[in-house]
């Protein structure tokens, strides 16, 4: 028995590594690859927390003058031309002031026209009695009075004139507190919010206070994207650089536009990372799918582009530039030298060749060097 004893454990030893890499092997590790490509790289930063879609034309507008609301004329979303009545306050005691304003006018200038008839006609009465008056034929008395009475006319005259023109004044004036009952709007663009009803009163804003807006328009073309972008990537960023915009409104698409202005200090404010504010004018072409004033949304400044060069998806890049290929059926970690990178794709200097594969699939523990692999549903880079 004993001299059987050592081929027996050899046979159990056989057995055991057999059964290890046979029965008890663990399955192929299911995981994704992409191919390395030749293609379009940038270099991006993005906003430290969501931007906003702002309308750089957008006007809150408030009564002048107290008064009950008679007429609103526009119901929300209706679009509007720059100067057209929107909402209209009770304006009976104002237009009757204009009115007599109106009439004063017409009084002070038949007066006037009164007045200088007169004044023309004792002009010309002086002038036929002076000559008289050389021949000694009237006295100087009465020449003396004819002066007199011309020169009266004359002041009578341009007295009642200006009364015209206080009257025009008065008429300005009512006029313009007549206009305080109604809210106009200030440029062309559409009602986004109205805040009153028929028939309600209202007040103006009190000195150094702000009242609630009646009516809130805005220039739908005239949209930007406001952004906070951390400062450590202040002096990357400049006038004139390409951006990309994506909003929660529109899953999966990303505008284009152009930075328009980077502000010239860092926001400082307690407890809060401090951030550089940036502007970006989105094209003309990205209006035309109803982009919201409010919406939030994710800026992309693009500081270089290299194209085209070899380049992988940044998800199959582990740390140390290190990525995981297949080779005979398992995995194999190699080193490479990596250049222009963002959140989507990394550009490959070094280490793999195009049409090479990567793995992808990274956030499971098994995907490791050396583990057994089964390529699931391979996908070519876009």
């Amino acid at each position: 028995m004993r001299k059987w004893l050592p081929t027996l454990l050899v046979l159990a030893v056989a057995a055991a590594v057999l059964l290890r890499f046979t029965l008890l092997r663990p399955d192929p590790v299911p995981v994704r690859v992409a191919s390395v490509e030749r293609a379009r790289v940038e270099s991006t930063i993005t906003n430290s927390k969501a931007g906003s879609v702002r309308a750089r034309r957008r006007a809150r507008l408030s009564a002048e003058a107290g008064g009950r609301i008679i007429e609103i004329r526009h119901a929300e979303g209706a679009r509007v031309k720059a100067g057209e009545v929107l909402v209209r306050l009770d304006d009976a005691a104002p237009a009757a002031q204009l009115e007599l304003a109106e009439g004063g006018l017409r009084v002070a200038q038949a007066r006037a026209s009164e007045a200088c008839i007169a004044r023309d006609r004792a002009a010309r009465e002086l002038a036929r009695k002076s000559s008289l008056a050389e021949r000694k034929v009237i006295s100087e008395d009465l020449l003396d009075a004819l002066q007199s009475t011309q020169q009266a006319t004359d002041a009578s005259c341009t007295a009642l004139r200006a009364e015209v023109g206080r009257a025009r004044a008065a008429i300005v004036s009512a006029a313009a507190q007549l206009a305080k009952f109604s809210i106009r709007a200030p440029f062309d663009g559409v009602i986004a919010e109205l805040d009153v009803e028929l028939g309600e009163w209202v007040t103006p804003s009190p000195p150094l206070l702000t009242a609630p807006a009646a009516v809130d328009v805005l220039d739908p073309d005239s949209l930007y994207v406001s952004a906070p972008m951390d400062e450590v990537d202040a002096a990357k960023i400049r006038v004139g650089q390409l951006a990309k915009v994506s909003v929660d409104s529109h899953p999966g698409e990303v505008f284009s536009g152009r930075l328009v202005r980077v502000a010239p200090y860092v926001v400082d404010v307690e407890a809060q990372n401090r951030t550089v504010e940036i502007e970006v004018e989105i094209d003309a072409g990205a209006l035309e799918v109803g982009l919201l004033p409010g919406t939030s949304a994710d800026v992309e400044v693009v500081l270089e582009v290299r194209d085209p060069v070899l380049r992988i998806p940044t998800a199959a890049l582990l740390e140390g530039d290190r990525v995981l290929v297949p080779g005979n059926g398992s995995l194999v970690e190699r080193e490479i030298r990596t250049g222009l990178r963002n959140w989507e794709y990394v550009e490959v200097r070094g280490g793999l060749e195009s049409g090479e594969q990567v793995v992808v699939s990274l956030d499971r523990v098994e995907v490791q060097e050396g583990a057994r692999i089964r390529i699931e549903e391979p996908t070519e880079a876009p």
